[in-house]
């Protein structure tokens, strides 16, 4: 069987095309990353100018016929409203067309499961770490449990916000990671409340540090690496010990970052749990992993009509009843 899969919850347009043992068979994507911030209706249009470009590219280098999709999924939520309808209508318009079935499924749990498709993992803690999402999440009792996440904005949107504000460019986690590694840490915000974290003060804070000269910048960006990292690695290490689980699984698009892998990987070492990390490739928004989850419900017998696939800005991870 294979599956089409498109991703459209917010900056990227992502065409995967995956069959049902799990190989990749392409993964097109193009992504909107303007100077001043994604602006919803820009991302729209980003996204419908080039859904049909796209789309061809990926059947070429699937190297199949369009006729050859067996399923159709696209992600139905969460995300930005305007970026999700495209996807939808693009998917719509397949399914209808080529008279096949459709699978509207949670961006966020497609990106657990592209991971642990990649990594083997079996019952992992997933620090799930993305430009819109932080979630610290076990699977217990049919779900996908949030054990802690954030309170105001994602990781991902942090260090990108700070690093438009101090005019380092966007996206800024590449360059930030760069600067940082100069760096030597300075005191600054370490929110945790309980379980979930915020990390809107710590923003403030280091653009403000550096915008009136207090600080260098080399010294911010290691401190707010420093502080947004430490935070997620102290609530996964709570999880960990609540659950009892020993395995952790790193995923989104933050997943890529090489020191939030190290400083993550050695509180792993020092429990004794085994850390992985979901292959760059497949780390950021994609339409393979939609794709996959796609391949996954429809094996576990979910099925949709055309009057349900409405996107669901708001689809929160813990509200998807898990049935495979």
């Amino acid at each position: 069987m294979i599956c089409l899969g498109i991703e459209s919850t917010a900056h990227t347009l992502g065409i995967g095309i995956v069959d049902s043992n799990g190989n990749i068979l392409a993964n097109e994507k193009k992504s909107f990353f303007p100077d001043e911030g994604i602006h919803p209706r820009e991302a729209a249009v980003h996204h419908t100018n080039h859904a049909v470009e796209l789309v061809a590219a990926a059947l070429l280098t699937a190297k199949i016929s369009v006729h050859d999709i067996d399923l159709i999924s696209f992600s139905q939520g969460p995300g930005l409203s305007p970026s999700l309808k495209v996807g939808a209508v693009v998917a719509r318009t397949l399914a209808l067309g080529l008279k096949k079935p459709i699978l509207g499924v949670n961006h966020c749990i497609a990106h657990i499961e592209i991971g642990k498709l990649k990594t083997a993992v079996k019952d992992p803690i997933i620090v799930y770490a993305s430009g819109g999402n932080t979630q610290i999440i076990g699977f217990t009792g049919g779900k996908y449990r949030v054990f802690g996440e954030t309170l105001d904005i994602g990781i991902g949107n942090m260090i990108d916000k700070f690093a438009r504000k101090v005019g380092l460019g966007n996206p800024g986690g590449p360059i930030i990671e760069k600067i940082a590694k100069k760096g030597k840490y300075i005191d600054m915000p370490y929110s945790i409340k309980g379980m979930d974290m915020s990390f809107s003060g710590l923003l403030t804070f280091a653009a403000d540090s550096f915008l009136i000269k207090k600080e260098k910048i080399e010294d911010v960006c290691y401190s707010l690496q420093h502080n947004a990292y430490s935070m997620l690695v102290e609530v996964t290490e709570r999880a960990l010990s609540h659950t009892g689980k020993n395995e952790v699984l790193l995923t989104g698009g933050v997943a890529a970052s090489k020191i939030f892998q190290g400083v993550l990987g050695t509180m792993c070492s020092e429990r004794g749990a085994k850390f992985n990390v979901v292959p760059a490739n497949v780390a950021g928004d994609n339409g393979a992993m939609i794709a996959w989850l796609g391949l996954i419900e429809y094996k576990a017998g979910r099925r949709q009509e055309i009057n349900e696939t409405e996107p669901d800005p708001k689809w929160r991870t813990d509200e998807v009843e898990i049935g495979y």
